[in-house]
């Protein structure tokens, strides 16, 4: 395996690398050498158009995609080979907070909260509701609830149960796929406090993908954008106002007119 110690923009070292990472399917090229770099307990958010590769990025930064050349390192160790024990193993660091939720209608709210400890660990049933009783707590939940089930509450609750789940395991590094995503404006900046407030007291690192920009100016400490499966900005959060790039110029303030041309079928 290639150790590496990357550091990151801010001059710390680099929990998550992405090593100029390309993936294709068939001759559509969908990352064209990803470069990207978060210090540990640090939060990357990467913004982007619909069909950018923001998702695939994430996929192959999970290791739930293979990349077809390049590498993914954590803790500085090339995860890009790893084979299923010890794929099992690196997943034990990652949470993940999934773009639609991606909860369990059939199971009641602490066994989805508490899912990948039942699955992955010899926890007891007891202890584990007990755990997930206290990650809902977390995210603003009562414990009144632990024994509902998905359909029975709002799609912000929804979204906060989603966030228990993937800090159940008090991840080291937690991914979050477009977190605000059909959540009013309120309920949307209440899911950003809670990301920052869960990160922060877990000391994790974090990498989200959005194209919602009060989310990503929020809760990013930097932010990258995808354009075509490059990256062609990077920088702090509080600098993306003077970026000097037509792309994420265009892009940050929703304008048609600009170089990002939507496709017509």
């Amino acid at each position: 395996m290639i150790a590496n110690t990357k550091i990151g923009k801010d001059g710390a070292q680099a929990k998550l690398v992405l090593d100029n990472v390309h993936k294709s399917f068939g001759q559509h090229h969908v990352l064209d050498g990803i470069d990207l770099s978060v210090p540990k307990g640090k939060s990357l958010v990467v913004i982007g158009g619909s069909g950018s590769g923001k998702s695939v990025m994430l996929k192959c930064a999970l290791g739930l995609m293979q990349p077809d050349s390049g590498h993914v390192r954590v803790d500085g160790v090339d995860t890009t080979e790893y084979d299923t024990e010890q794929r099992n193993e690196l997943m034990k660091k990652f949470g993940m907070l999934f773009q639609g939720g991606a909860l369990f209608d059939s199971l009641p709210i602490w066994e989805n909260v508490a899912f990948g400890l039942l699955q992955n660990t010899d926890i007891s049933k007891k202890d584990a509701r007990d755990v997930a009783i206290d990650k809902l707590r977390a995210v603003g939940l009562g414990s009144k609830i632990a024994d509902q089930f998905p359909a029975e509450l709002s799609g912000g609750m929804q979204k906060r149960v989603s966030l228990a789940r993937a800090i159940a395991s008090d991840p080291e590094i937690i991914f979050f796929d477009e977190p605000t995503t059909g959540l009013d404006p309120i309920m949307a900046d209440v899911i950003n406090d809670l990301i920052i407030k869960c990160r922060e007291d877990l000391g994790a690192t974090t990498l989200s993908i959005t194209h919602d920009m009060a989310s990503a100016r929020k809760i990013a400490d930097n932010i990258a954008m995808l354009y075509r499966g490059k990256i062609i900005w990077h920088g702090k959060a509080g600098e993306i106002e003077n970026s000097n790039n037509n792309y994420v110029d265009q892009f940050v303030h929703g304008r048609a007119d600009g170089p990002i041309k939507m496709d017509v079928a």
